[in-house]
């Protein structure tokens, strides 16, 4: 009745395309082996050329260390000598001012003389005048003086009252303006700095607070921006929020697995943000987003209503069993396979375990994928609430973001303070920096010396004094004469020491400015603009070799010295370091020529050759792998999944053919009445036998996502390691090879992928009277009219016959052995009455003891007769023929 469907063509030409599709892969393999060779040996050759180029640099500096010593020392030497200027120039404005009130002295003394000479008559009037003039020039140097005062107290000073105090503040303004204006660039630098690290604190301020807010007004975790794109599309499209809703908002970590929820939420992130889309909304939704400016990114699915298939099995410790989906959401069924689809990832207690799992993924949020992709994501915290989007409670969300708020209130709170103290500084520099800058304004002492003058007023006061009361004007003159001399003798001894000083510092600048000339020659032979680059790197190398120390005109010799040694221990030990690379490079070389003989004919294992075995890299990585994966790809999807495809086509053709014909025969069956009033009807089921389901399923996985345009590398090959355990299988495994043949007689024959049963129904409504999913329990009579009714049934389908229609021409043969030989003889006469109502063409080889049941029903006999000697006779009767005998041998 159910003909066996020959499937080993098929299951040839499927081995055939297979073996077409393992060599592919073995050539991917291959390529990918060379390629991860070589990419150690070319990682290799990177670190050789990074040692190589750190031992010529270092070699490099050593040899500019004299040119960098020799800028330094430069430096320093152009510095002493502004300051032996500096000095040398003060000595000479000393030297000057002394020389002017030598001056002045003198003229005193030529006017004493000559007013000595004429007795002094009109000496007191010349007094007078001289006073007026003078107090004229006090008051003008008076007010310097004062301006001056303001200035040195705000640069914290000292109010000069003699030439050196006044050339001792020049100085000291010359070593700290420098610094002062220095300073004020590096508090306007961290001034700028802070007020961008504050707007960006105060910019994160902003968007938590939102958050928080938008939080508050729902129950969900998705973040505001995804929150404001739906809104903007339900209200753009006039739809209900609740009818668009984000996975995440569907979706939550049961209360007790909550010691996965840091590495649930990082693995469903990403589609924990997706938004699902009814079929009837798709196109509105599709043609919004494509012509509006997000100023943002969304994902959607599209969720089919006639999207309805069988949930895969999932493994015993699954992700998925951790998650809750909400009980009222018409997107429950979608969500549960697509769940059970994509994150059936094992959880993993212990990193054993782990490694030993296809797909899995452990407590600290390390996932693997396809049994070789591993990923592990500490960009962020695992344990940081404010990235949770699961679930439709967001209140642990909410206090994350306050705690962060709280966080960011700290900082700016501290920024904003260090900035107050950063501008009040600032001030006080730049207040500092004018002073200084005002301060040197007065480039002469006498132009604030005020004193000077209001002493010689007073002298002048005190003398007019003296001769308008004394009459010995003579005496007068002569004391006040050899007080001048006194003076004249004093500050003669200052001009002298004054101008020694000067000669000696002028001797001191010359020896300077001879080795200004000797280092320079040095300096010029390096071209200015690498010398910042120079100084920078060789400085760079002194502070690592003693931090802290200042370079000086005197260690300058000792400290090159100690930095060569240095940099020579250094050159060494990189290259010993650099000959063991070396080697390990020759080492990996032979290994590769080892491996790929063929390859590599012409190659050889030198350091020296390594742009050649770059350039396979290069050649396999851009050119043949990709050319490889491709064909290999195009075989699998083209040719073997389609195969396979086509040949589980086949077999579910072959499942409906069964139920067709069975469906037929209940045809059939309905017309015969088993019972009076009822009629038996056959019910196929899918047969409970784990290798058949098993076979099914890795046919459907097979061909699972075939026409999805999935290129990925993972997914190749995963489909791969499918089609192969199933070929090997059917093929025969080396030590297996007859179980594999059972296996593969029995997935491959598709009759047993049911089992059957009988259903006894009324003919009235057709409801049910009994079910039988098997004899048991049943009597033997019973047992034997169910099989004559699908008995008569079957043959019914297979002549084609009509219940009580004759065809005298038709065929309808039938033969049945050893009939009747064991059943009733209610069961005998309901099987011979049924044939004879199906008009069936009837041969019956029976035992004589049946004869009186069977003889109703027969038209001729065929008595069969044999021996001991092993010689048997046939005689052909009517029936009446037969009954006379009988009746013959009876009297």
């Amino acid at each position: 009745m159910l003909q066996e469907f020959d499937v080993s063509a098929k299951i040839e030409q499927l081995m055939h395309h297979y073996d077409d599709l393992n060599r592919a892969h073995e050539t991917v393999l291959k390529a990918r082996s060379q390629i991860e060779k070589l990419t150690i040996i070319a990682a290799s050759c990177d670190r050789q050329e990074s040692i190589n180029q750190r031992i010529t640099a270092m070699r490099q500096n050593r040899e500019q260390l004299r040119s960098f010593f020799a800028l330094k020392k430069l430096e320093m030497l152009q510095i002493e000598e502004q300051s032996l200027q500096t000095q040398i120039a003060e000595l000479g404005e000393k030297i000057e001012s002394l020389k002017t009130i030598g001056g002045r002295l003198q003229g005193d003394r030529d006017d004493l003389k000559q007013q000595i000479a004429t007795k002094g008559g009109d000496r007191i009037e010349r007094l007078k005048a001289l006073v007026s003039e003078k107090n004229l020039a006090k008051e003008m140097t008076r007010k310097k003086a004062d301006a001056y005062g303001r200035f040195a107290r705000l640069a914290g000073f000292e109010i000069p009252d003699n030439l050196d105090s006044f050339l001792a503040n020049r100085r000291r303004i010359d070593e700290l303006l420098p610094a002062c204006r220095k300073r004020d660039e590096e508090l306007q630098t961290r001034f700028t700095d802070q007020t961008i690290d504050l707007r960006k604190h105060q910019a994160e301020h902003k968007n938590l607070s939102e958050e928080i807010e938008s939080l508050k007004r729902r129950r969900s975790n998705i973040p505001g921006l995804q929150i404001s794109i739906r809104n903007a599309l339900c209200s753009s499209l006039a739809i209900e929020e609740t009818q668009l809703p984000f996975v995440g908002e569907l979706i939550q970590v049961r209360e007790s697995e909550k010691a996965w929820e840091g590495a649930i939420e990082r693995l469903l992130h990403n589609f924990g943000l997706s938004l699902l889309v009814p079929d009837k909304l798709y196109a509105k939704v599709a043609e919004w987003v494509d012509k509006t400016d997000l100023h943002g990114r969304i994902v959607y699915f599209r969720v089919k209503e006639e999207a309805v298939g069988v949930a895969s099995e999932l493994h015993p410790d699954s992700l998925v069993k951790k998650l809750e989906i909400k009980a009222d959401s018409e997107f429950y069924g979608w969500l549960e396979r697509e769940l059970g689809r994509r994150f059936d990832y094992a959880c993993c207690e212990n990193i054993e375990r782990f490694r030993r799992e296809h797909q899995a993924i452990t407590r600290n949020g390390q996932s693997k994928s396809g049994g070789q992709r591993h990923e592990k994501d500490d960009r962020h915290s695992i344990a940081d609430r404010s990235r949770y989007v699961l679930g439709w409670s967001n209140e642990a969300k909410i206090r994350a973001l306050a705690a962060d708020l709280k966080r960011v209130n700290t900082k700016i709170d501290a920024i904003s303070s260090s900035l107050a103290a950063l501008q009040k500084e600032r001030i006080n520099n730049q207040n500092t920096k004018s002073a200084y800058e005002s301060m040197l304004v007065y480039e002469h002492f006498s132009d604030i010396d005020w004193q000077q003058i209001a002493r010689e007023i007073a002298d002048l006061d005190k003398e007019r004094q003296q001769l308008e009361e004394s009459s010995d004007t003579l005496k007068q003159l002569s004391i006040k004469l050899q007080e001048t001399e006194g003076k004249i003798a004093s500050n003669q001894d200052k001009l002298d020491a004054a101008s020694n000083t000067r000669s000696k510092s002028e001797e001191r600048q010359s020896i300077n400015k001879q080795k200004i000339e000797d280092t320079s020659a040095i300096v010029e032979a390096v071209p200015q603009q690498e010398r910042p680059e120079l100084c920078a790197r060789i400085g760079q190398l002194c502070e690592e070799l003693k931090p802290g120390e200042t370079l000086t005109l005197r260690n300058c010799e000792s400290f090159e010295g100690a930095l060569r040694e240095h940099l020579q221990s250094r050159i060494d030990s990189d290259a010993r370091r650099l000959k063991t690379v070396e080697e390990q490079i020759v080492q990996l070389m032979q290994d590769y020529r080892r491996d790929y003989p063929v390859e590599t004919q012409e190659f050889d294992a030198r350091v020296e050759a390594a742009g050649e075995y770059r350039e396979i890299l290069r050649k396999l990585v851009e050119d043949s792998l990709p050319a490889f994966e491709e064909r290999f790809k195009k075989l699998l999807n083209e040719n073997t999944i389609n195969e396979i495809a086509n040949f589980n086509t086949q077999l579910n053709l072959e499942c409906q053919n069964i139920k067709e014909r069975i469906g037929k025969i209940n045809h059939s069956l309905a017309q015969i009445e088993y019972n009076p009033g009822r009629y038996i009807r056959l019910e196929d089921q899918q047969a409970p036998d784990a290798d058949i389901r098993d076979f099914k399923q890795e046919l459907r996985a097979c061909t699972e996502g075939t026409l999805t345009g999935n290129e990925d590398e993972h997914y190749a090959e995963g489909k791969f390691m499918r089609v192969k355990a199933i070929i090997e299988r059917f093929r025969g495994r080396e030590g297996l090879a007859d179980s594999d043949l059972r296996w593969r007689r029995k997935v491959t024959d598709v009759r047993n992928w049911f089992v059957f049963a009988a259903s006894e129904r009324w003919n009235e409504d057709n409801t049910e009277y009994e079910h039988y999913t098997d004899s048991g329990g049943k009597s033997g009579g019973q047992k034997e009219k169910l099989a004559y009714t699908v008995l008569a049934a079957s043959l019914a389908y297979q002549f084609g016959l009509e219940r009580g229609v004759v065809r005298s021409r038709s065929f309808r043969f039938v033969v049945i052995d050893e009939a009747f030989s064991r059943g009733s003889e209610e069961s005998t006469r309901y099987g011979l009455e049924l044939f004879r109502q199906m008009n069936l063409q009837l041969l019956v080889v029976t035992p004589l003891q049946k004869i009186h049941i069977i003889e109703p029903y027969v038209e001729s006999v065929g008595f069969v007769y044999g021996n001991d000697s092993r010689e048997s006779m046939l005689r052909n009767l009517t029936i009446a023929e037969y009954r006379e005998e009988r009746e013959a041998r009876a009297r």
